[in-house]
């Protein structure tokens, strides 16, 4: 395909597998989470947004019921008939087979197949969520093919429910939230506990966020995920005597886990500092977004790399390297940076002044060629709003 745009790539990827033009063309971004890391399954708060990296889709329906897709950057194809939406053995179409199956199981009619090709430019595999992204656009693009009465809430629900019983991947909800909500210069507060939201401004007018990829796999992140909730859950049994009323650390206090520290494993100890301070974190960083403090805010992210690294124990040595760097650069050119997702691995989340950011990625990809005989791959990356149809 030529050099273009992504919209038009995909477009013209459709033409040339299905021999016709598509009826529309949607754009499902990525996501990044500014603060607010592990308080999801810890029914706290999150506070992701939709970025400028995204999956797009050309699609047109069919007279009968066969679906057919094609995946552009991988150039390879699929069909299933939408009466027996089954997992396939290509695991990049069961996010799309996922959100047909799940639609229809929640009674909404798709009464005829389709086409549809997809590509983007959210890289695989440093956390910005291409997985939820396939997901949110797919859906959409169902939506409005087939005149779905389908609220957006509902959406990223389903997408959800996709993931976990067609990927197979037991994820939380933001990833989709954020792709299907999202808003230009605005970051959502997400209640993971009752999936209210709210949003507060986030005005990047002077700012760019630059995300350094550690390329180091998360070979420890699945276990160690599912061990950090075990020993949330512990912390709250243990909490529950002293509080019968918790359900959750969303209903505990920082003070209160300090004052009943001796009851608690260090290691529990240590999670329950952290997931409170964290939620509590969420809370007061909005309200720095609401007094347009960003210097503020950026604080909080190295607070929370700390308790991500110290209390956590989810970061390793690259991505704790990049931190001490970005914190080792001037305060009025780089505001904050933490550690982005489940850890391990992956990416930091940097909040650079525009004009330095040439200087930021040269400094930073220096410092880490150095340290680990690596390239490291960076981007830069704005808030845009969420999924929806290419004019």
């Amino acid at each position: 395909m030529p050099v273009n745009t992504y919209p038009d790539k995909i477009a013209e990827a459709f033409v040339h597998v299905f021999g016709k033009k598509p009826s529309f063309i949607v754009r499902a971004p990525g996501r990044i989470n500014l603060i607010g890391e592990h308080t999801d399954y810890n029914n706290g708060f999150v506070l992701p947004a939709a970025i400028d990296k995204a999956i797009y889709f050309a699609i047109a329906p069919r007279t009968d019921r066969l679906c057919k897709l094609y995946a552009a950057d991988l150039d390879d194809a699929y069909e299933f008939s939408v009466d027996k939406p089954l997992k396939s053995s290509k695991s990049w179409a069961n996010y799309l087979i996922g959100m047909v199956s799940e639609l229809e199981a929640n009674g909404h009619v798709i009464d005829k197949g389709f086409e549809v090709a997809f590509g983007g430019d959210v890289p695989n595999g440093a956390g910005l969520s291409s997985s939820a992204a396939v997901e949110s656009g797919m859906g959409f693009a169902l939506r409005k093919m087939f005149a779905l009465n389908v609220p957006r809430l509902e959406l990223a629900l389903t997408a959800q429910r996709a993931e976990h019983n067609f990927a197979g991947l037991q994820c939380g909800i933001m990833d989709m939230f954020a792709s299907i909500h999202g808003q230009e210069n605005a970051v959502i507060r997400l209640d993971c506990r009752d999936l209210s939201f709210e949003y507060f401004p986030f005005d990047l007018s002077h700012y760019k966020i630059v995300l350094c990829n550690s390329g180091v796999k998360h070979t420890l992140a699945e276990s160690a995920y599912n061990t950090r909730r075990l020993e949330c859950e512990e912390g709250v049994a243990i909490l529950k005597e002293f509080y019968p009323t918790i359900e959750s650390l969303r209903d505990v206090t920082l003070a209160q886990v300090e004052d009943h520290r001796a009851a608690l494993p260090d290691n529990v100890y240590r999670r329950c500092r952290y997931v409170t301070a964290e939620i509590a974190r969420v809370v007061a960083a909005c309200e720095d977004l609401q007094k347009g403090d960003l210097a503020a805010f950026g604080q909080k992210m190295y607070a929370t790399h700390e308790g991500l690294s110290k209390d956590y124990e989810v970061s390793c040595d690259e991505l704790d390297f990049l931190v001490q760097q970005a914190h080792q650069l001037p305060v009025e050119e780089v505001l904050g940076s933490r550690l982005m997702g489940g850890g391990f691995g992956g990416c930091t989340i940097s909040i650079v002044k525009t004009e330095a950011v040439d200087r930021f990625i040269e400094s930073m990809s220096l410092a880490y060629a150095n340290q680990y005989q690596r390239n490291l791959a960076t981007y830069v990356v704005t808030i845009t709003d969420g999924v929806g149809v290419v004019a």
